[in-house]
């Protein structure tokens, strides 16, 4: 029997280049017998290589059915791989171009949440190109402390500062400026966080939701990097949410899936505050699929394999060739 043949893509010129490998890696150890995985690695100067040898994108790719993209951060989740995969004919999973920028983006994918009613926190924007000592300032005076200092465009929350002091807020947005060139001085909501991932097309529903996670960090304030992928967080799965919030996430999740015109498959990150309500923090277009991601540990309690997940999701992307 004839497999398809599926290119998995990891690496890149991201600063999130680590967890690509990994989330790489756990898709080419997962796929399912009928698929023959071919490992397409991308060095962090953005040379593709395959087998061993460095090629261009067109030979990296020229004899595979469909992409599995596994990229995280710049080049893969901001439209731009996604766009030389159309040009080049290719299916591929997760996010179209113009649906992958606007989800990387916080600006632009916060005002889409607006405009559909779910709740966000606060925020103000600084360009790199301000008089930043003075906008600072006005920043302090304006904000209520403490603030979340995180960068426009970039995933995994790295870049993100927890700030409680003009100084802290200074030195958060010299180092959101190492990210890119616009940054979010943005409301500091305490309370719970959740994270719900949803899959298109899946066990009879349109947009099927997996059990809201809740995640309780152990080292950190939030829900940061290390806490992300260096164990330092508590996971649970199903979280420990009332009906009426459980069903709230799901929808809220659906919802923010379609505002951003998203594909195959999103997690959503949420806050839900006493007294405040539900606030949705961000949608990840491509969520990782690392053992200690999120999106993993939610299809495990929905007793889902990740052969199964793959399987369904490339079915999915082969379905729009």
């Amino acid at each position: 029997m004839l497999k398809t043949r599926v290119a998995v893509l990891r690496g890149g010129p991201s600063s999130e280049y680590d967890v690509s490998l990994e989330t790489g890696s756990a898709v080419l150890r997962s796929l399912p017998d009928e698929y023959q995985g071919i490992d397409v690695f991308i060095d962090k100067n953005g040379v593709f290589h395959r087998s061993g040898l460095s090629v261009s994108l067109y030979h990296a790719l020229k004899d595979v059915d469909v992409v599995f993209n596994a990229l995280h951060g710049a080049y893969g989740e901001d439209g731009k791989i996604e766009q030389e995969l159309d040009r080049l004919g290719i299916p591929y999973t997760g996010p179209s171009s113009l649906s992958a920028a606007l989800s990387m983006n916080k600006l632009l994918s916060k005002e889409r949440f607006k405009k559909i009613g779910l709740h966000v926190p606060n925020s103000v924007t600084l360009s790199v190109d301000y008089d930043l000592d003075e906008k600072l300032f006005d920043v302090f005076k304006q904000t209520e402390l403490p603030v979340v200092v995180k960068p426009v465009a970039q995933g995994s929350s790295l870049g993100v500062t927890l700030a409680r002091s003009l100084d802290d807020i200074e030195r958060g947005v010299r180092k959101a400026f190492g990210y890119g060139t616009t940054v979010l001085v943005e409301e500091y909501i305490p309370g719970k966080e959740a994270t719900v991932g949803v899959v298109e097309n899946f066990r009879d529903e349109d947009l099927y939701a997996l059990a809201p996670i809740e995640v309780k960090p152990t080292e950190s304030p939030f829900f940061d990097y290390d806490a992300k992928y260096k164990g330092r967080a508590l996971l649970l799965s199903p979280g420990n949410f009332n009906e009426s919030d459980k069903r709230a996430l799901v929808e809220m999740a659906k919802a923010a899936h379609q505002a951003l015109g998203l594909r195959h498959y999103s997690s959503s990150d949420f806050i839900l505050s006493p007294g405040k309500g539900i606030f949705i923090l961000e949608t990840d277009s491509l969520p990782g699929l690392t053992p200690k991601s999120l999106v993993p540990q939610a299809l495990k309690t929905a007793t889902v394999s990740m052969g199964e997940f793959l399987k369904h999701i490339l079915s999915l992307a082969l379905e729009k060739s």
